[in-house]
Order: structure tokens, then C-alpha cells, then sequence
């Protein structure tokens, strides 16, 4: 058998590699922590801080500058909620999801092409290995299981 850790590390790298060429937007750089933070506030209807650095794994100060470099760049919005003062809630401005869409569809793009080299049988055992190698380590007691969605 190959070896596990071997194939998940050039994998990372790859993947790691194309979002750091892919989350450069009309003059505007992304990195990958804001590129995955603005792909986890678009796919949600106005999350709270909390609820998005649960989701990312994140440790709240760390997120709370990844946040507001984001605010900097007029990306995204944060909110007081109405209901509770203590919390915010994130969401992206116009020109945030114009960038978040443009990401999406680059990767999307890269992953299609990706995909071109397989079969649809290939792809569809891919995906489905993906998701549950994902459902599995969402199981682990070790310090990959936080992340849900």
C-alpha cells in the first residue's frame, strides 16, 4: 500500500499552491485564511464571529485580525446583531461577493479540469472517497475534528 501521509501531503501542497495563485483578484491579493473566509461567510446567512471561527478551526483574536483586514480591504461587513449587542455577524459587501464568486468559479474551473482526466466513474469514487475520509475524520478524537459543515 502507498503511503497515506505521503499522497495527503502532496495533495495539501497542490491544493495549497493553487490558492495562493488563484486568490489574486482585479489587483486585490487574498490569502488563504481570507479566501477561506470568505468562502465560509458567502455560504452562510450572516454567521456570527463565533460561529465562523468554529467552523475554520480558528482561534478567536487570530480570526478577529483576519476579519478586520478584511473589513480594511471593503470585503466584508461586520454587524452588531440586533438581538444581542455582545455579538456581530459577518457578511460580504458587493464587492466581497464579487470576489468570493470569482474565486469559487477559478477553483471550480481548476477542479473541472482536474476531473477531465477521469472517467465519471473515476470522478464519482474520487468525490465519494472524499466525503467519507471527511465524515471519518469528523469522527476523530484527535485535533482535525472541530471542523463541521
Amino acid at each position: 500500500m502507498e503511503n497515506a501521509r505521503e499522497l495527503f501531503q502532496i495533495m495539501t501542497r497542490r491544493f495549497g499552491l493553487l490558492n495562493k495563485y488563484c486568490c489574486s483578484v482585479g489587483g486585490c491579493d487574498i490569502s488563504l485564511a481570507q479566501s477561506h473566509l470568505l468562502y465560509e461567510i458567502d455560504r452562510r446567512h450572516k454567521p456570527s464571529m463565533q460561529q465562523v471561527a468554529e467552523a475554520l478551526g480558528t482561534e478567536i483574536t487570530t480570526f478577529s485580525r483576519q476579519v478586520q483586514s478584511l473589513i480594511n480591504m471593503n470585503l466584508v461587513m461586520k454587524t452588531p446583531d440586533p438581538n444581542d449587542r455582545r455579538v456581530y455577524t459577518l457578511s460580504l459587501t458587493t464587492e466581497g461577493k464579487m470576489i468570493a464568486g470569482i474565486i469559487d468559479q477559478k477553483m471550480n474551473d481548476y477542479l473541472d479540469e482536474v476531473f477531465s482526466y477521469m472517467t465519471e466513474f473515476e470522478k464519482e469514487t474520487v468525490l465519494r472517497s472524499v466525503k467519507l475520509f471527511n465524515e471519518a475524520m469528523g469522527k476523530s478524537s484527535r485535533c482535525c475534528a472541530p471542523v463541521t459543515g
